[in-house]
């Protein structure tokens, strides 16, 4: 059965750190878009990076640019994103998504919820004194 599951979330004051993962399961990272999506409360699900599915091209919200990173570990399937200087609007849900890998997200991956097949349950991140 293919499956994502978030974990990481937590509390971290401003300007912390906190690093998120993704657990793969019932497919291979190789072959899968892999993206991390937040949704805030009374707002829409917002993209906020991704793993192209063919050359694993990585890709970045201009909100996050320079302070997080993702990255995939083959050898446990799994997903990160290592979240630094965070600020108090990092607050949300955080949700790991994948999708095949297709033509079109071979090089470039989605910013859309609508391209993702698979979603994880979502892991609370609150930025905050």
């Amino acid at each position: 059965q293919v499956q994502v599951v978030e974990s990481g979330g937590g509390l971290v004051q401003p300007g912390g750190s906190l690093r998120l993962s993704c657990a793969a399961s019932g497919f291979s990272l190789l072959y899968y878009a892999i993206a991390w999506f937040r949704q805030a409360p009374g707002r829409e699900r917002e993209w906020v990076s991704c793993f192209s599915s063919g050359d694993g091209s990585r890709y970045y919200a201009d909100s996050v640019k320079g302070r997080f990173i993702i990255s995939k570990d083959y050898e446990k399937n799994t997903v990160y994103l290592q979240m630094n200087s965070l600020k108090p609007e990092d607050t949300a849900v955080y949700y790991c998504a994948a999708a095949p890998r297709t033509t079109e997200s071979y090089y470039h991956c989605s910013e859309s919820v609508s391209a993702y097949n698979y979603w994880g349950q979502g892991t609370q991140v609150t930025v905050s004194s």
